[in-house]
């Protein structure tokens, strides 16, 4: 028997919106079953926290748990994270989720109306609700909220105007609730539909371009927030940290774990909540299996099916293996940039590589002796070698390097067929215009000079030829791009040409559609990289911070004939720069394009940066000074 009813849970949460973000956040859980969740959790924080503070308690009075900090201070802080941090955290985290849901649907509704207005010419409300939510692959989270309806209508009995009344009450959207308002009250008074849902295109896309303004506030917030936080922070510390280390009051080898745990999991935290709040930069490739047959119209049961050859059937599946190994061999950076397995793959074979020489002992052969080919003295490196550091700077580039390709790869891909299917799109017009039949308009277009689009177009232009009919090329060409963008244009210029010949003004639609998707994803882009820029900074004001700690500082000293032992502190500035790096890269990646994929490259120039800093130049100076203390030295014993 339960202690807690879920009569008494609706009770205690009466007046919260608790139970709205949840439906609306599309988590698995009722009301009843989310706050059990975050009683259980709390137990567990708390728990977490009596047992921590009683190990404290229990240290003798002048050891302190975290160096340089009373342990009053260690139990008040852990208590405002594990108790009212933990409680906070997940009561809020549907309404988080939610609001990221928000700006995804706000985002991708023109995209769909526009769909919708093509599709409404020969097609009931009901099913063009159902189309979107079958392309809920082409327009996102606007395609599950839709899944409501449909689930509504089909599985619960509701009729059409009772699940869209359901929708608007659990929708985190106010325009797409705005939107089902006005098209019930539309639908009801028999009005024109497509007419209706042409002008709410044109009104959602100027409230697209506001919600992406909000959006870019939530992303100069969150850079702030990390660079003062998490970049500024540990600048400050390591400064106050190496002073009072040269007078000999403290060591920077004991905040060690408090910086780096710290930073590892801050930055961690700020990249979830910023996956959570913004929509992602769409460049998935995705393809849908096609089964295409003459007699697809011909039901075939399964006691039909067995009596078929199985060595045929066999010799069919082994045909097919063998084009996808020709096809993989003819194009294999497409297939290298199609499935990120592939670079995951190759980064593994590289971190073994990696790990093998590091662990051979021949990475520290190498190292010292490009110290010395740079011109650090053979005695020096025995000082800087740095063995662990350089094993991970090395690993993380190298592991991720081929990830990175990839991923790098595709962005150019993507980048370069966006660009070029507007203009695809207007020579269709224009050909329509003086009437070239769509079939012709495509060979003719294929001559044209549209980078990748062009080897599509000469593709669908020779399934044309060979007997294809004009729907099903242009569908075949769609899949075989498979981006979301171009899929989203593809699908209008394929259900307008099933319907009419005339499908110049669904060209029309399409175009402008296209141009609106990327003038908001130019904009997003130039506000962005302002943000990678300022991380970018921050992090090289680490690295110049520790320089001039460890170079331009201590070289003040030596005409007072006065030395300090900064190796140790070398070494942990060079673990802070490598955690500070690595996750300030994938920081910057989250903010421009809301993937930590897109984060990798500046996470591999960050470390590489830093190695070299730590590894050679420092080190290099570091040899300098040395050299230039023993001159001074031998002039003033003469």
């Amino acid at each position: 028997m339960n202690l807690i009813s879920p009569r008494q849970v609706d009770d205690w949460l009466e007046g919260t919106t608790l139970r709205r973000y949840i439906r609306a956040a599309h988590l698995p859980y009722s009301q009843y079953s989310y706050f059990m969740l975050l009683l259980k959790c709390s137990i567990l924080s708390v728990s977490f926290f009596i047992i921590l503070t009683a190990y404290i308690f229990s240290l003798p009075e002048d050891v302190q748990l975290i160096p340089g900090m009373a342990n009053i201070y260690t139990i008040l802080i852990a208590f405002v994270l594990l108790v009212p941090g933990v409680i906070i955290g997940i009561f809020t985290y549907p309404q988080t989720v939610a609001m990221g849901r928000k700006s995804s649907i706000d985002l991708d509704l023109p995209y769909a109306i526009t769909y919708m207005q093509a599709l409404s010419t020969t097609m009931t409300l009901y099913n063009v609700i159902r189309k979107i939510y079958e392309a809920d692959d082409l327009f996102g989270e606007v395609g599950k909220e839709f899944g409501l309806i449909v689930r509504d209508v089909e599985v619960f009995g509701d009729d059409l105007y009772t699940a869209i009344r359901n929708l608007q009450k659990v929708t985190p959207s106010k325009n797409l609730e705005e939107f089902l308002n006005d098209l019930l009250l539309l639908s009801n008074s028999g009005g024109d539909v497509t007419n209706f849902l042409s002008s709410r295109s044109a009104y959602f896309r100027e409230t697209a371009a506001r919600e992406l303004e909000s959006v870019l506030k939530t992303i100069e917030v969150m850079a702030e927030v990390y660079v003062t936080a998490f970049v500024a922070g540990p600048i400050t510390m390591i400064i106050i940290i190496v002073a009072q280390n040269l007078g000999g009051k403290s060591d920077l080898a004991g905040y060690m774990p408090l910086i780096i745990i710290g930073l590892a999991l801050g930055s961690i935290g700020m990249i979830y909540i910023l996956y959570l709040m913004l929509p992602a930069i769409k460049m998935d490739i995705t393809k849908k299996p096609r089964e295409e047959s003459e007699f697809s119209d011909v039901n075939i049961d399964m006691e039909e099916f067995s009596k078929v050859d199985q060595s045929f059937l066999k010799r069919v599946e082994s045909k097919r293996n063998r084009f996808r190994l020709e096809n993989l061999l003819k194009n294999p950076a497409r297939t290298y940039i199609s499935d990120y397995n592939y670079g995951i793959s190759l980064g593994i074979v590289f971190g073994l590589l990696v790990f093998g020489i590091y662990y051979m002992g021949i990475q520290e052969e190498w190292i010292r002796y490009l110290q010395v080919l740079v011109g650090i003295m053979e005695s020096t490196t025995l000082s800087y070698s740095f063995p662990l550091e350089v094993f991970i700077s090395l690993l993380i580039v190298f592991s991720l390097a081929p990830l990175s390709l990839a991923y790098e790869g595709r962005s150019w891909f993507v980048n370069s067929v966006e660009s070029h299917t507007p203009e695809f799109l207007r020579q269709l017009v224009d050909m329509k215009d003086v009437g070239v039949t769509l079939q012709t308009a495509i060979g003719l277009i294929s001559n044209s000079k549209l980078g990748v689009l062009s080897q599509e177009l000469v593709i669908t232009s020779e399934d044309i030829r060979r007997g294809t009919t004009t729907i099903n090329a242009l569908v075949r060409m769609e899949e075989r791009i498979g981006l979301v963008s171009v899929k989203r244009a593809m699908s209008l210029l394929v259900k307008a040409s099933e319907v009419t010949d005339y499908i110049k003004d669904v060209l029309i639609i399409a175009i402008n559609d296209f141009e609106h998707y990327l003038k908001l994803k130019k904009d997003r882009f130039n506000i962005a990289i302002t943000y990678v820029m300022i991380v970018y900074l921050a992090v090289g004001i680490y690295m110049y911070t520790a320089y001039s700690l460890n170079v331009s500082f201590v070289s003040s000293f030596t005409s007072f004939d006065i030395n300090f032992d900064t190796t140790g502190n070398l070494t942990d500035m060079f673990r802070i720069g490598i955690v500070l790096s690595f996750f300030s890269g994938l920081m910057a990646g989250q903010l421009s394009a809301n993937s930590v994929l897109a984060g990798l490259k500046h996470a591999i120039l960050l470390v590489l940066g830093c190695f070299v800093l730590f590894a050679f130049f420092i080190p290099y100076q570091m040899d300098l000074i040395a050299e230039a203390a023993r001159i001074a030295a031998a002039n003033g014993g003469v």
